[in-house]
């Protein structure tokens, strides 16, 4: 008789075996093509109780188990003060997933309720560096975050419409304030949509978002306003074009500086005329003696 497999077990299996072409396939594209993990690694795997970094958590987890590359992954959760119906949804996730997560409290949304300008940015920054900050105490020399593909291509519209440039989120980049430490994302080729329908399949439910500064930051057409804006723009493109997303992420790998007036690298801007040069023995009139 076959043996009854538990909730947990079930969930595991439904990212191993269901999902793989969607979910586990990319997971290990990502950790493989952008060379994430090496031998010796200490990672800290950064939970904030949503869907994405739970489902990280659950990766890594399965990857430190059948990986042959020999590492070691620890599990943070940073409470930034959080409401008790939150934080207990979490801690029952986190329960559920058989995650063994250190969770750790901060004040973070309390100081950045008095920011009156820009709360948002004060509270993305200092829940960062708490994170690397906890991560660097518990031995670790790498943090990951759950960004997925839909991320990366959405930021990527988001700073052309909004900040006029053309710019992304990375696979992985180092600290610039704490050194030795670097940031991995290896759910970078996973689409989210793919992440909704692995949560529906077992049921499973985790926070939105709880942070207290959303319903008016919205109102005021915030960064987080702006991104649900391209989420919709996207969605309505892949009606005509369902090729779109991947499209967009793929044009990320393959920029041609060639074409581009101007770029910038190292904090310093550059333009295409630095390297204009006349070609097919075309002589500038300056150059006619």
């Amino acid at each position: 008789m076959a043996r009854e497999l538990t909730k947990v077990q079930l969930i595991e299996r439904s990212i191993s075996h269901k999902y793989r072409k969607w979910l586990w396939a990319p997971f290990l594209t990502a950790i493989n093509q952008y060379e994430m993990i090496k031998p010796g690694d200490v990672i800290a795997v950064c939970i904030s109780g949503g869907k994405d970094s739970m489902l990280l958590a659950k990766l890594m987890q399965m990857l430190e188990k059948y990986s042959d590359i020999p590492f070691t992954t620890k599990y943070i959760v940073m409470d930034p003060g959080y409401r008790p119906d939150i934080r207990k949804k979490v801690e029952e996730n986190l329960k559920l997933l058989d995650i063994p997560a250190t969770i750790f409290e901060t004040n973070i949304f309390e100081v950045a309720n008095n920011e009156a300008k820009k709360p948002c940015y004060l509270c993305a920054r200092m829940r960062r560096g708490s994170l690397y900050s906890r991560a660097q105490q518990l031995g670790c020399n790498k943090i990951a975050l759950g960004h997925h593909l839909s991320d990366a291509i959405e930021t990527t519209v988001m700073a052309m419409f909004y900040s006029s440039k053309l710019e992304t989120i990375v696979p992985k980049c180092y600290s610039e304030n704490f050194k030795g430490m670097e940031l991995i994302r290896p759910m970078y080729c996973i689409k989210e949509e793919y992440i909704l329908k692995w949560c529906r399949y077992n049921e499973l439910s985790f926070i939105n978002c709880a942070c207290r500064f959303t319903e008016r930051s919205e109102q005021e057409g915030s960064k987080e306003s702006k991104r649900k804006e391209i989420k919709e723009l996207i969605q309505s493109l892949k009606k005509v074009n369902p090729e779109i997303e991947d499209n967009i992420f793929h044009a990320l790998h393959r920029v041609q500086l060639e074409s581009f007036p101007g770029y910038k690298q190292d904090g310093k801007m550059h333009s295409f005329l630095e390297n204009y040069k006349p070609k097919y023995g075309y002589k500038d009139k300056n150059e006619v003696e």
